[in-house]
């Protein structure tokens, strides 16, 4: 468990060095983040998406832990509304309560905590598939009017490179092709980018950045965290039961809803040009705050 946190600490680490000592050229940030958005994370979807088993989607750990996330997701988009947080900023705010750091953070645990690196599949494919294209139709339509004609506006999610490659990669699996090497050598390659080139990007975000937790992005700040490190794994806990759940399934199900939020959220929040403090500093809370409730969470439910 602790191993996922050190490599990803020490990748944000690098970001951060090389920011405060100039390394990097002013605007870097930027760079990293859209490139990470609009062309390594779309390689990363379809080659993920094309070569996942779909047949695990319909698991009893998907419902249950989508459940949790889409529960916690929605509390968010209520006080959203009511708060007048505007559409971009409640949708950076509803991901960061609901999606979970499924790639950088669960496989590494799923491998040395729960001992199969697949249980993490059905989560990462409720995110890939529901959490993010429905995140980004909302940030593409509430993305500020720049002139563009308005039925071109709308066709704006249809034409997401995340979209778009999370569709490619599911027509692929489904249909059972196969991607020609030459296709998916290149796409590989630029996929490994997308996870150092997002954690770069959020360490270099971290200069000169108020303490996490403080600020004017306080109050939501925390009541997100505690939704994300608190109430949802509590919520899947109860539904687990309900559903007749136990055991290492059980297990399973509440330390995957434990995990904190996923530094993709920050990518989104920089690409879009909203709620970028709040997703950092999310990020940064929940997963400061994920070790000592995971390993309450092995403690109580561990075999």
């Amino acid at each position: 468990m602790l191993t996922g946190f050190v490599v990803i600490g020490v990748v944000i680490a690098v970001g951060y060095l090389a920011a405060r000592r100039g390394i990097l050229p002013e605007g870097a940030q930027l760079v990293l983040a859209q490139t990470s958005f609009r062309v390594a994370t779309p390689a990363l979807l379809f080659v993920t998406l094309a070569a996942a088993d779909l047949g695990q989607v319909f698991s009893g750990t998907l419902w249950v832990t989508s459940a949790a996330a889409l529960a916690v997701a929605a509390v968010v988009v209520v006080t959203g509304v009511v708060r007048r947080w505007g559409t971009g900023r409640t949708t950076i705010a509803a991901i960061s309560a609901g999606m979970v750091n499924s790639a950088n953070l669960g496989i590494p645990i799923a491998v040395h905590v729960l001992g199969d690196a697949t249980l993490v599949a059905p989560l990462l494919l409720f995110q890939l598939v529901v959490l993010v294209p429905a995140a980004v139709v909302a940030l593409d339509l509430s993305a500020p009017d720049d002139g563009t004609p308005r039925w071109l506006r709308l066709t704006a999610p249809f034409r997401n490179p995340v979209l778009l490659a999370s569709v490619a990669g599911l027509v692929v699996s489904a249909a059972g092709w196969r991607v020609p090497d030459l296709v998916l050598d290149p796409l590989q390659l630029l996929a490994s980018l997308a996870v150092p080139a997002v954690l770069l990007a959020y360490g270099i975000s971290l200069r000169g950045a108020p303490v996490p937790g403080r600020g004017p992005e306080r109050r939501a700040v925390l009541a997100i965290s505690a939704l994300k490190l608190l109430v949802m794994p509590g919520l899947a806990w109860a539904l687990a039961a309900a559903v007749g759940l136990g055991g290492a399934e059980l297990f399973v199900v509440v330390v995957l809803s434990a995990l904190p939020t996923a530094q993709n959220v920050y990518t989104y929040a920089v690409a879009y040009g909203t709620g970028e403090r709040l997703a950092q500093q999310t990020v940064t809370v929940t997963t400061a705050g994920s070790i000592p409730v995971l390993l309450v969470v092995a403690a109580l439910l561990g075999p």
